[in-house]
């Protein structure tokens, strides 16, 4: 077998990507989505009908001007994720707005907006993850919603604590990004990292091993990878999300792939519990500079793609 239908043998397989050829070419269980992907796959000729299929449904709305535009990206979005759903047998994640990351109110009105949009199209919940930035607000709208069947996928996640944080919400699923934590590092060092030495690797093993270990149903997927060696090195994790080129890669790969992560182990661990009550996780949060620094960076990145959409919906509506 090749490397990718060896890590499927134990991990779950997502694909980072909106486009439904890659989806068809890799065959992953679940499929992730936000601004950047759409905006990058409404731009083909190929998907021109859901574009204009948007358009349609939100000018019956009867909004117009700012509010007409915004309607139509939440219309693509749940486009884009109902045929994502006709391809992959799982769950797809839809991405609230990242200028949201700070209201839990409004996180939660949208993830209902969402859930809402689904159901006039036949897709149940079960099959839909809402993502939200996790910050303190995006973990509290977590919380609501996951009490009312309403799964969650928390993004922009790079420490423990965020990590806790998610899992005493009862958090579907979380997504640590392995890649930019390794950005962050080589950035402040000047040294490279590779292997089992990587910091991203390190930080999704240490959470893995401490839900493990506690006993927490919040599923880890490994998310943003720079290279093939993260995702050999996190193999056993719950699901990864992976690109289209480096599951090219995967599938080219004739290696052996080895187990890393696997709850037995995971049990042996010995980490500290970590407190994440409101004045602890505020403070912990503020002790990782690469936590505090790369959720910044990542919410104001995914508005700034948000942007680009509306302005490329702007244009054809």
């Amino acid at each position: 077998m090749n490397e990718l239908d060896q890590l499927k043998q134990f991990t779950t397989v997502v694909a980072d990507t909106g486009d439904f050829a890659t989806l068809k070419q890799f065959a992953p269980q679940d499929a992730t989505t936000n601004p950047s992907l759409i905006l990058k796959a409404a731009t083909k000729p190929e998907y021109a009908h859901l574009l204009e299929a948007a358009i349609a449904d939100a000018k019956k709305s009867g909004f117009s001007g700012n509010k007409l535009v915004k309607e139509v990206v939440d219309q693509l979005l749940v486009g884009f994720g109902c045929e994502i759903l006709k391809i992959v047998p799982g769950r797809v994640s839809t991405e609230t707005d990242a200028n949201l990351s700070f209201d839990a109110g409004a996180l939660v009105a949208k993830a209902h907006k969402f859930i809402g949009l689904y159901a006039k199209r036949g897709v149940p919940r079960e099959r839909i993850l809402i993502k939200i930035a996790t910050t303190w607000e995006g973990v509290r709208a977590a919380e609501m919603l996951q009490k009312e069947g309403i799964n969650c996928n928390m993004t922009l996640l790079f420490s423990l604590v965020q990590a806790v944080a998610c899992a005493e919400a009862n958090a579907k699923l979380i997504s640590p990004f392995v890649g930019r934590i390794l950005d962050w590092h080589k950035a402040k060092t000047g040294k490279d990292f590779s292997g089992a030495d990587d910091p991203g690797v390190q930080s999704v093993t240490e959470i893995y091993n401490y839900y493990k270990k506690f006993g927490h149903n919040t599923e880890v997927m490994g998310a943003s990878f720079r290279n093939k060696g993260e995702i050999l090195e996190l193999a056993g994790c719950d699901l990864l999300t992976i690109s289209p080129n480096l599951l090219a890669e995967l599938k080219e790969g004739t290696g052996k792939v080895v187990r890393k992560l696997n709850p037995e182990s995971a049990k042996q661990a010995n980490p500290n519990k970590v407190d994440v009550s409101e004045k602890s996780f505020r403070w912990l949060f503020n002790e990782s500079a690469v936590a505090t620094e790369k959720t910044a960076e990542g919410i104001r990145l995914f508005a700034a793609d948000t942007v680009k959409l509306e302005e490329f919906l702007q244009q054809r509506i």
